[in-house]
């Protein structure tokens, strides 16, 4: 297997930083400029989060507004913390749906840029302002409309000083008949709520029998968190609500210096009336260790970086949708890998440099999700660093275990799984003979 660690994590850095440096080679032929060539990429990479009214500290729309961070800017992109987007672009699957991260020639423009003094250029140069849809329109409406009904959480009051609260509310689902769900969307309903929502899980209570991977999978609508908002299931997909149903709501609230009241609500788009989606697809907890709770144990050492592992075995064939990494402050790293029935070992995803302030959800394209027999052994691998040399570690003497508290630990990674038959696997198979199912062998 390859070793994941500081060497793998410094080599795969250096590459990434001679190929933006040679990308920046290739524009210094001419004079790169905000208007002309930065603006765009902002726009289109960066705008989403920072622009006014947005959860990122600084907008960076106009040229007066970038300019005093431009070092900083250049700092982030050459080491790849922004935008958050931290899957190893060197293994596993690489290509997504949802992909904002920059290119080699990106990062080169921005570096070449920055380093020429960060010139304005020419300001009939700068693109149109985007557009970008009001805040309070559901983001999935561009594409589905308004969605079919709304779930609310009831309002919660975080004073301004505090412990973390796990608020745990329940809510009916109005349905009266079964339904298939398309796509969910979550969120704060107010700019104060997205402060100090931490997570929001919205398990779904029905009555019937727990799913094929057992656990808490079938109980599993969706988790928002900060950079994961919305579940689009693939065609012939989906997720069933039966009458009587409700949501139980687990959201973690944390203290940010200010009282603030508000909810998290839950928007759903159904397919239409009798419309049967041939799959169904379960959002399942990966456990990254060992142990008999739903996702694992944990005793990680002071002072120490820490490597645990899990295993589950596929019941059937199944289709894997995406892969979301789940740890606290103290998360470092995670692998995700499938051990085939006959001994293959292939690297689906591996997150190299994981981030606790962005939960990233990277979802795999319809030609690149991983497609794996029954009998696979999902191997998740987490590393946690709990030494000095981790900026976000609150007490690096402190031994750490499995806890839902922020300064607690946890390692799991949030998969959509949709299971097949086998004989609908052997046909995929025998399309697909040539492709590599979760990228090379390591």
């Amino acid at each position: 297997m390859k070793i994941f660690g500081q060497t793998t994590l410094r080599l795969a850095l250096i590459g990434v930083l001679c190929s933006a440096a040679a990308s920046a080679a290739d524009v210094s032929s001419r004079d790169v400029t905000f208007t002309r060539d930065v603006a765009p990429i902002l726009q289109d990479k960066c705008e989403g989060c920072h622009r006014p009214g947005q959860m990122a500290p600084m907008s960076l729309v106009t040229y007066d507004q970038v300019r005093p961070w431009a070092r900083a800017i250049r700092q982030r992109v050459a080491t790849r913390q922004m935008p958050p987007w931290h899957i190893d672009p060197t293994v596993g699957v690489q290509s997504f749906q949802n992909d904002m991260s920059l290119s080699n020639a990106q990062i080169g423009t921005i570096l070449n840029w920055v380093d020429a003094g960060a010139p304005q250029g020419d300001p009939k140069d700068m693109p149109a302002a985007k557009q970008w849809p009001d805040d309070k329109n559901w983001q999935l409406a561009a594409q589905f409309g308004q969605p079919d009904f709304v779930v609310k959480s009831e309002p919660y009051t975080m004073p301004a000083k505090g412990q973390d609260a796990w608020f745990k509310p329940s809510a009916a689902v109005p349905v009266t008949e079964p339904r298939w769900v398309r796509a969910v969307e979550i969120r704060p309903s107010t700019a104060g709520g997205r402060k100090i929502t931490h997570h929001a899980i919205a398990h779904l209570e029905q009555n019937e029998p727990r799913s094929p991977i057992g656990g808490t999978a079938q109980g599993l609508l969706m988790e928002w968190a900060i950079n994961k908002t919305y579940d689009i299931f693939r065609e012939n997909t989906g997720k069933l609500l039966l009458p009587g149903a409700h949501i139980n709501w687990d959201i973690h609230y944390h203290a940010v210096g200010e009282e603030i009241r508000s909810n998290v609500e839950l928007a759903v788009y159904l397919y239409p009336k009798g419309q049967q989606p041939k799959y169904r697809t379960y959002l399942t907890g990966f456990r990254g260790s060992p142990g008999a709770l739903d996702f694992g144990d944990l005793d990680i050492q002071p002072n120490t970086v820490s490597q645990t592992e899990g295993w589950q075995t596929l019941p059937a064939p199944a289709r894997l949708e995406n892969f979301q990494p789940h740890m606290h402050l103290r998360g470092k790293a995670m692998l995700l890998e499938a051990i085939l029935p006959d001994g293959t070992k292939r690297t689906i995803s591996y997150v190299d440099h994981f981030n606790f302030n962005w939960m990233t959800n990277y979802i795999y394209s319809d030609d690149a999700a991983p497609v794996l027999p029954k009998g696979t052994a999902i191997h998740v691998v987490a590393w946690h660093d709990n030494t000095a040399a981790n900026k976000n570690n609150p007490d690096p003497n402190q031994w750490v275990g499995w806890g839902d508290r922020t300064v607690d630990e946890m390692a799991h990674a949030w998969v959509n799984v949709t299971y097949i038959t086998e004989e609908d696997y052997q046909a995929w198979l025998s399309k697909n003979s040539s492709r590599t199912m979760a990228g090379a062998v390591r």
